[in-house]
């Protein structure tokens, strides 16, 4: 199990500084660069019609708010990036973890305990498990009130399904007739926390990472 942890510490501070400064060299040279091309625009204007004075305080107004904007930009990346590692440390802790999420899990052999969803207009319910390739996999009647379950991942003979990847959903029918299918959430391990372009994700023993957001509950393996 592992935390990835991208701080600005050491030679990536180093660098992220060099970023700021050149960043911020550049924005000084193209200002003089404009400043100059500002002077010879003055130095060579027509004697007898001038450029009206205003013309000269529009540009200038337009190249410092391009200027602030570009500064603006930078301020909101780098708070951006603090964000997110704020984030990562907050859910450092769930390494070792079981998260119930509503995504593929893998299956190696432990039964996975489902969360299913209730409908109140059925009169039956029935799980619903896919592997990778969205092949029904499983077909199983439960309780119509939803709720916590465990699915053992074995056939109508006992046998174990193959170790993979699976997805839950819960078949709601009412008098024999389907009226809505919808995704059920599990619990699985978190293997790793980690950023990812400054969004806090997590991935699950199998493979498998989403947003920290999208996690509903974290509960104690066992």
């Amino acid at each position: 199990m592992e935390i990835v942890q991208t701080y600005a510490t050491g030679s990536n501070a180093t660098t992220a500084s060099q970023s700021d400064n050149s960043r911020n060299s550049a924005i000084s040279s193209d200002f003089e660069t404009f400043l100059k091309m500002l002077t010879v625009q003055m130095e060579n204007q027509d004697p007898l019609n001038p450029v009206d004075s205003a013309d000269y305080a529009v540009q200038l107004a337009t190249f410092s708010g391009v200027e602030q904007q570009v500064q603006t930009n930078d301020l909101l990346e780098t708070l951006g990036q603090k964000m997110g590692l704020t984030g990562l440390s907050q859910i450092a802790g769930w390494v070792g973890m079981e998260a119930r999420v509503q995504a593929p899990v893998y299956f190696g052999g432990a039964p996975i305990s489902v969360f299913a969803p209730s409908n109140s207009g059925a009169d039956q319910a029935f799980l619903v498990v896919r592997d990778s390739n969205g092949t029904q996999a499983d077909h199983s009647e439960i309780d119509p009130a939803g709720g916590q379950l465990q699915w053992a991942g074995v056939d109508a003979s006992g046998a174990p399904f193959p170790a993979g990847t699976y997805s839950f959903s819960v078949e709601s029918r009412a008098d024999g007739a389907v009226i809505s299918t919808d995704p059920a959430q599990v619990y699985a391990l978190v293997t790793e926390a980690k950023l990812d372009n400054g969004v806090a994700m997590i991935a699950l023993a199998g493979g498998s990472e989403l947003p920290a957001d999208q996690i509903s509950a974290i509960r104690t393996p066992g």
